[in-house]
């Protein structure tokens, strides 16, 4: 889908802070994909206890299923908009991240709602400023960076669910903010760790 064209390259963009204790959702596959070898350990948060992937059941929203101060990274991609409490989430994702810990967040703006699985909990689609909002509520503004992602012809194309090899990234790649398909954040919790990395360019295959 044209949304994972976004998603993919702001990860890639930020592959250096995919490293250490890294927390991911559902499963782990953008954690090995653009952290590989920098990756000490791998955790997967699923609220299905049956799920062989997951390393940690729960509920975001719920307080104590994340461990405090553990993750160097957390990935949450697409997944905000499918929990009713937003700020009950943002505020253990805070708590879990170490001190100078990044957590790197898409979620969607245009979108179609799901059809299937996830339809009975399609809560929210976000703008840049909502999300600005939310995330303040549990992070320093100086610490975070957001974006938005789309134009109207992207999201045209995405509704009608062309697939990204239908479309240019010429044209994918303009961006009009009044048109967002997809909004990304890189947020840093406040204070430094000892095994913070050193800047490094980030090897990531496509």
């Amino acid at each position: 889908p044209i949304d994972r064209y976004y998603i993919e390259n702001f990860l890639q963009l930020n592959a250096a802070d995919i490293h250490g204790r890294v927390l991911e959702i559902g499963d782990n596959s953008y954690t090995m994909h653009f952290g590989g070898a920098h990756v000490v350990k791998s955790d997967v948060l699923h609220v299905d206890p049956d799920d062989p992937n997951a390393t940690i059941i729960g509920d975001l929203s719920q307080p104590g299923v994340l461990p405090s101060n553990a993750f160097d990274c957390i990935i949450l991609t697409q997944t905000l908009h499918l929990i009713l409490d937003m700020s009950a989430a943002v505020a253990a994702l805070a708590e879990a991240l170490k001190p100078g810990g990044v957590l790197l967040l898409t979620v969607p703006g245009i979108t179609p709602v799901d059809r299937g699985e996830w339809g009975s909990t399609w809560f929210w689609s976000l703008t840049q400023a909502a999300l600005a909002k939310l995330l303040a509520k549990s992070f320093s503004t100086a610490n975070m960076a957001l974006e938005t992602h789309g134009n109207v012809f992207a999201a045209v194309c995405f509704l009608q669910g062309l697939a990204k090899e239908e479309v240019s990234d010429q044209k994918l790649d303009v961006r009009d903010t009044a048109y967002p398909i997809v909004v990304t954040a890189r947020v840093v919790k406040d204070g430094l760790t000892a095994d913070q990395p050193a800047n490094r360019t980030a090897n990531v295959t496509a």
